[in-house]
């Protein structure tokens, strides 16, 4: 998410960037931030030091002369490369996994994430209930056709165990050159043993905007897919709201199953598109540190009260895409149909401590209009439809189905 702010920061979502391994890691709200972190003497400004006491760091200095001393190993260990790990240490211990610390080589790779690497296998990966999980993999990504799915649990990468491994972590192991292989081990519900899938690296083109009309006049559908919430998603969704308009249907299904989100503004924009001037998207909630700060809508509203609508969501709708269906949902303008959303809903900023090594931190949380922290809770459907493996099988989107039958049961 980029937020036009000169100075101190500048927020760049995952669902900010797409860095899309590109395994892209929710940047969704991330704050990169440009101040530094020490003073001139080595002390943060304004800690308070004085709740930490010499005898509750002595034990520290004790393993560090411990490790010292008697650890057996070939070759030693710097005591810079002692500091970093304790320093990871201590951004785990707030047991958040998009609180972390980057040492100069994690360091460099996220920020190769944030340029916009685009050498990848195209899905969205996050932490859920302390496993590495798929958030979404993109529309005709090497993911999907190598057959990752939304909600599938990883527990290696190629040989390497995911246990307690950060998404920027695995972000980095993922990502990698195009004709590269990485051999993903999958957890999946429903699947009596894990599945191995190879997935092939490639070049990543990011799909946004797709639409579709099932008929035609006032009685018709009109469809449209948001895969993603880039930068240009706000111009590419006005254009396709212009076909709808000219369509001459009053009957529109949003589609945001698979979407993983991005940038907040963008879903701030088209969400204005359907809300008058002064309703709540969503709050950024500080916990106390700071006010909140509340994203209202900036009234382009350009629908009256003949608009009927569906949002289609599944658990690979996150980040942007709930903060959207949320907003639109809760204001009685959609009707939200499929299976509960992700839940991924906090705010991260980027903190550089020295030139080559920085702390992301989670800074706030998204609520929606009524209160839901998207984090804890995401998102439950007004009607729940379920998809089975004979749905997948016969190629039947029984959401999709369901969704034009509450809107062509209406005049």
């Amino acid at each position: 998410m980029l937020k036009n702010t000169i100075g101190l920061w500048v927020r760049i979502g995952v669902s900010a960037l797409w860095v899309l391994l590109v395994v892209a890691v929710f940047w969704s709200g991330h704050h990169i931030g440009y101040e530094s972190g020490l003073n001139a003497t080595g002390n943060v400004p304004g800690a308070d030091t004085s709740v930490v006491t010499d005898a509750q760091f002595a034990p520290f200095w004790q393993v560090w002369h411990i490790l010292d001393d008697k650890y057996v190993a070939a070759s030693s260990t710097s005591s810079q490369t002692k500091i970093y790990g304790a320093m990871q240490g201590l951004a785990a211990s707030y047991g958040d996994p998009y609180t972390v610390f980057f040492p100069p080589q994690e360091n460099s790779n996220f920020e190769t994430q944030i340029q916009g690497d685009f050498e990848g296998v195209g899905m969205e990966i996050d932490i859920k209930d302390g496993n590495l999980t798929v958030v979404a993999p993109l529309k005709g990504s090497p993911a999907e056709k190598a057959g990752v799915h939304a909600g599938d649990i990883i527990t290696k990468i190629d040989a390497t165990s995911t246990t307690n491994m950060t998404s920027d972590d695995a972000a980095a192991i993922i990502r990698g050159p195009k004709g590269s292989v990485v051999k993903l081990t999958i957890v999946r519900s429903g699947e009596a043993q894990p599945l191995i899938i190879p997935v092939t690296r490639d070049v990543i083109n990011i799909p946004t905007v797709t639409t579709n009309q099932i008929g035609t006049g006032p009685s018709s559908i009109f469809t449209i897919q948001l895969m993603t919430f880039t930068a240009n998603s706000p111009a590419l969704f006005q254009g396709a709201l212009r076909q709808f308009v000219e369509s001459g249907s009053h009957k529109l299904i949003l589609d945001l199953r698979g979407d993983p989100g991005g940038y907040l503004e963008a879903a701030w924009d088209i969400a204005s598109w359907f809300l008058p001037v002064g309703d709540v998207v969503v709050t950024e909630d500080y916990g106390g540190k700071q006010p909140s700060q509340v994203f209202k809508s900036k009234g382009y509203n350009i629908f009256n009260s003949n608009l009927q609508m569906v949002i289609l969501v599944d658990g690979g709708t996150a980040s942007a895409a709930e903060i959207l269906s949320g907003a639109l949902s809760q204001h009685g303008v959609a009707t939200l149909v499929g299976t509960k959303t992700f839940g991924k809903g906090s705010v991260q900023e980027l903190i550089p401590i020295t030139s080559n090594t920085s702390l992301k931190v989670t800074v706030a949380r998204w609520l929606t209009p009524n209160g839901t922290n998207l984090s804890h809770d995401g998102l439950d459907p007004d009607i729940v439809v379920p998809v089975t493996d004979a749905d997948i099988a016969s190629g039947t989107d029984v959401q999709l189905k369901k969704a034009e039958a509450i809107l062509n049961a209406k005049p």
